[in-house]
C-alpha cells in the first residue's frame, strides 16, 4: 500500500496511491504472487514499482490481510488471500513497467477506501492513520467548555493565569516525535541512496539536535509545572524512551560515516523500513495522548502493533547478522565487526520504540 504525507506536520493527511487493474479498469492497490526464494514484502515492492511506478521503503510487517475473487484464465473464480505491506514513497517513476496498462492516482484515507470494492481492503485503509481518532485528540479544555457552554465573554482569560501553571507537555511530545520520524526518513535514505550520503547523515545529526532541545525544555517544564498530566517518572520515561531512539539513529549514521559504508544489507534496509514504519505509527499516537481514557482504545492497538514489528525486526536483525557473519567472518572479520555494529543500533532504535510503546501502555492502564 504506497502512501505518503501531505506535509511533515505531524497531523498531515496521508495519502493512499491507487492504480486501476488491467481488466475490469477498478481501483485497487498494487499486488502480485510471491517468487520462490523472494520475502512477501520486497515481492510487494516489486510490484509497486511495476505496476505503479513507485520506489520506497516497504515495511517487512503486513499492516493486515484481505480476501478477494480473482477470476483466473480458465474461468474459475477463486478467493485469494493478500496480505498489505506498507511502502512509505520517496519516490515516483515518469514511466514504469506497466504505465501504458494502468492508472495511477493519489487519494485521501476517505476517498480511498471509497473507491476499493474489496470490504477488508476499505477497513485496512480506513484505520491506516484514522482521522477521527487525530480529532479526539485534540480535547478542549475545562476553561474552554465553560467559556463555550456559558457565553462568558474572552475578557475573563485573566481568571485562566490564575490557575495553576500546566505546561505544554503534549506540545513538546508532539515536536519531539516529529523529529523521530525526519530521523528516521534520513536514516533510510541514506540506506537506499548512496549518491547524497552526506546530507541524509546530516540531517540525522541535526534532528538529534533538535530532540536534545526539546528534552531539556521538558524537563525544565517538569521541574516548573505545578500540575502534570501524567505522572513525572511516565513523562521522563516516555521523553526517555523517544530520545533513546534518535540517538540511536544518530550513532548508526555515526558508524556509517565513521567506516565509510556504502553498501547495505537487504536486512539493514528491511530493518530501517520497519523503523520508518514505527515512526509513523508514533506520530498517529503521540496527539492521542492529549485524552487518553477516549482514545484507549486505539492507543492500545497501536501499541500492540509497535511491539509486533519490534519482534519481526529482531528475527530479521538475526538473519541479517548470519548472513554478515558467512559473507565476512571467516575471511574479513573487521568488516563483519562493522556490520554487526550498525546492525545492533538498528536493533536498538526498534528496541527503543518499543519502551515507548510500553510507556504508553502504562499511561494508558494508569489513567483510563
Amino acid at each position: 500500500m504506497p502512501y505518503r504525507a501531505e506535509s511533515d506536520a505531524l497531523d498531515a493527511p496521508i495519502r493512499i496511491l491507487l492504480i486501476t487493474s488491467r481488466e475490469t479498469r477498478r481501483w485497487v492497490i498494487p499486488k502480485g504472487n510471491t517468487p520462490s526464494g523472494v520475502a512477501a514484502h520486497r515481492a510487494a515492492a516489486i510490484e509497486a514499482e511495476e505496476e505503479a511506478g513507485v520506489l520506497g521503503a516497504v515495511c517487512p510487517t503486513p499492516i493486515g490481510s484481505y480476501r478477494y475473487r480473482k477470476r483466473r484464465s480458465n474461468g474459475a473464480s477463486l478467493m485469494v488471500d493478500v496480505e498489505v505491506f506498507p511502502l512509505a514513497v520517496s519516490r515516483e517513476l515518469p514511466k514504469w513497467k506497466e504505465s501504458r496498462e494502468r492508472e495511477r492516482r493519489w487519494f485521501g484515507l476517505a476517498e480511498a477506501a471509497d473507491a476499493v470494492e474489496e470490504e477488508d481492503l476499505r477497513e485496512l485503509i480506513g484505520s491506516f492513520n484514522a482521522s477521527e481518532f487525530k480529532a479526539a485528540a485534540r480535547r478542549e479544555t475545562l476553561l474552554d467548555a465553560v467559556v463555550q457552554k456559558s457565553r462568558i465573554s474572552n475578557m475573563f482569560g485573566w481568571f485562566q493565569r490564575l490557575l495553576p501553571r500546566q505546561g505544554n507537555f503534549f506540545d513538546l511530545f508532539e515536536a519531539h516525535v516529529k523529529t523521530v520520524v525526519a530521523g528516521a526518513d534520513a536514516l533510510t535514505r541514506l540506506l537506499h541512496d548512496g549518491d547524497h550520503r552526506e546530507d541524509h547523515i546530516r540531517e540525522v545529526i541535526e534532528r538529534e539536535n533538535d530532540a536534545d532541545e526539546i528534552i531539556r525544555q521538558i524537563l525544565r517544564e517538569v521541574r516548573q509545572t505545578f500540575l502534570t498530566p501524567f505522572d513525572r517518572s511516565a513523562i521522563i520515561s516516555l521523553i526517555g524512551s523517544m530520545d533513546d531512539s534518535i540517538d540511536e539513529m544518530q550513532a548508526a549514521v555515526a558508524a556509517i560515516s565513521l567506516y565509510d559504508v556504502t553498501d547495505f544489507e537487504q536486512e539493514m534496509k528491511d530493518m530501517a523500513a520497519i523503523i520508518v514504519d514505527c515512526t509513523r505509527v508514533l506520530a498517529e499516537a503521540m496527539p492521542l495522548l492529549r485524552d487518553v481514557a477516549g482514545n484507549a482504545k486505539r492507543l492500545h492497538e497501536l501499541t500492540e502493533r509497535l511491539v509486533r514489528m519490534e519482534g519481526h525486526a529482531d528475527d530479521i536483525h538475526k538473519v541479517g547478522l548470519k548472513a554478515a557473519f558467512t559473507r565476512f567472518g571467516p575471511h574479513d572479520p573487521m568488516a563483519f565487526i562493522v556490520r554487526r555494529e550498525i546492525f545492533n543500533h538498528l536493533e536498538r532504535i526498534v528496541d527503543a520504540i518499543e519502551d515507548v510503546a510500553n510507556e504508553i501502555d502504562g499511561i494508558v492502564v494508569e489513567h483510563a
